[in-house]
This record gives structure tokens, sequence and C-alpha cells, in this order.
């Protein structure tokens, strides 16, 4: 059986995507096969999605130097790392917790997204997987490491409840993003936005806008979003290491003017939390934007 829930099948047949769905849904499994370990313990980087005591969604990026992502066994994840202090998620994950993660690989334009349960192990996670499947190359900048040094100090943190001029700056220039969503049951979900610089729109301090571009076709986000607004965004300056991590709740817009170029919809974004982190502990080099982004 496809393991859709009931807002993801709504998107799909509003979409007219159904027998896609079906179709591509089918290499969901809840095993990882070896080719997907060998790319988790190449990685220097993952997204980590989870909602915190209060139900609001957060994405947080974890570091590491490769191998610090790795498979135990076939349905076991162990990653060396949890959020710093500071991080919304800290202590989500000091407890059991359902989220959704993703590794993103820029240099070779390759994703992979897991839905699971972690458990802490001092300052590590295990993460016991139920959905494990990769997904098309599509809208993914290309991108080199420069550097991986680990602060000794922990970077500034700013929060705040809307966007300042200079968080609206690096909005605009995203040419990529992260977005946390559940479902109704609270089952996380951790996925990837790419387009130029501009595809992410700043309508206000307090709203965002964004394109939904065609990609596998079984709309998790969106179906997850279509029956639970809660949501978080997380914003990456890949030269510098900092980030925004944005929580609040979204809504799928169908509305055709509001529509960017090559988009099936929209997804209206209102801010309830900016936490914005100065710095960071993994560079990266300029990026080659993806040649499938649709033209502003």
């Amino acid at each position: 059986m496809v393991p859709f829930h009931p807002g993801e099948v709504a998107v799909q047949r509003r979409m007219g995507q159904a027998h896609i769905a079906d179709r591509v849904g089918r290499m969901i499994r809840p095993d990882i096969p070896a080719v997907a370990a060998d790319f988790l313990a190449e990685q220097p980087m993952v997204v980590i999605a989870a909602a915190d005591a209060a139900g609001r969604l957060w994405a947080s990026e974890l570091v590491g130097p490769p191998g610090f992502v790795r498979a135990v066994d076939a349905a076991t994840i162990a990653i060396g790392a949890r959020p710093a202090a500071g991080d919304p998620l800290r202590e989500v994950l000091a407890h059991s917790a359902r989220i959704g993660m993703i590794a993103l690989q820029p240099q070779r334009r390759r994703r992979m997204r897991v839905n699971g349960r972690s458990t802490p192990e001092g300052e590590c996670l295990r993460i016991v997987t139920d959905q494990v499947y990769s997904n098309c190359p599509k809208y993914i900048s290309r991108r080199e490491i420069e550097s991986y040094a680990p602060d000794a100090e922990l970077p500034a943190v700013r929060h705040g409840v809307e966007l300042v001029a200079s968080q609206r700056a690096a909005i605009t220039a995203a040419d990529t993003f992260f977005v946390a969503s559940a479902d109704a049951d609270g089952n996380a979900d951790a996925s990837h936005r790419g387009g130029n610089p501009g595809f992410l729109q700043v309508l206000s301090p307090t709203r965002l806008r964004w394109p939904d571009y065609r990609g596998n076709s079984m709309f998790m986000t969106l179906g997850n979003i279509e029956v639970n607004p809660r949501c978080g965004i997380l914003i990456p300056d890949w030269t510098t290491g900092a980030s925004l991590q944005i929580t609040g709740s979204a809504e799928l817009t169908w509305a055709p003017e509001t529509f960017a170029a090559g988009a099936q919809c929209s997804i209206d974004f209102t801010v309830d939390e900016v936490i914005e982190r100065r710095a960071g502990a993994l560079r990266w080099g300029p990026a080659e934007l993806s040649p499938t982004n649709p033209s502003l």
C-alpha cells in the first residue's frame, strides 16, 4: 500500500497527479538500502524537522565531519551531533520525538529524506526509520565546501517576532531553504526548496510567499500543510554558516494570480518567531544555480 495520508491524496488529486504519485510512492521504504547508507556517511550536514512543546515546527541544521551521520543497521541512523544551545530543537531532541530529516549534497545535486523517531544518546541522536527515500536533483544549487571549523564559542543569536531589514534582504537573496511540516498526527517531515534568488518573496515583515515547482508528484509538504498549517523554515547563509530559523503557519494558495512562472500553486507563510544565528562551522562556496529553475 502506498503510504499517503488524506492531505497528500487531496493535493495529488487536485493537481491531477495521483497516478504518478502511486507509482513514485512505491520507492518509499522503511529500511535503509546500502546506497543510502553510503550516501549518508559522506555528508557533513543534515536538516532535522520537529515540533516544539507548543506544537510549533522548526527546522535545524546539524553539521559535522563526514561520518558523523551513519546507518547503524538497516533501520537505524546515528547522528553524532545535537542542536546547539539556543536552538529551538535542543530541548525537543533531548527526548524521544517524531522527526523528519533531509540530507542534501549540493556538490552532486543529490538529496535523501528520512522520517521516523529520534531518541537522544548523550550528545548524539539515534533515529529509527519509518520512511526512507530519495528525491530528484531538480532545483538544487551546486556548491562546494570551503571549510569546516567548529567555533569554540557559540555564535550570537537574535530573536524576534518579525523580519528586520537585513533578514528580509537575506531571504530575497536566497536560492535554497528547508521546510519543516507535519501531518495531522504530528509525523514530521523535512524538505528542500530551491530556485533563483527572489523565488522566496518577502510580502511584509511577517509574510512570505514561495512557489511550488513541480517535483516528484507525491506532495508530502503540501499534503502536510493541507491538514496542518503549522510550518517552519530554515534559510542558510552558505558563505558564513549563519541561518534564519522561522516558525509560523502556511497556507496553500490556488489563486492563479499569485503563481510565479513554473509554479503549480503558491504557499503563503505567516511568521510567528524568528531566530537568527550569526555564524556557523560549515562554509560553502558560491552557487551554481540549477538549470531547471524557472525564470522569475
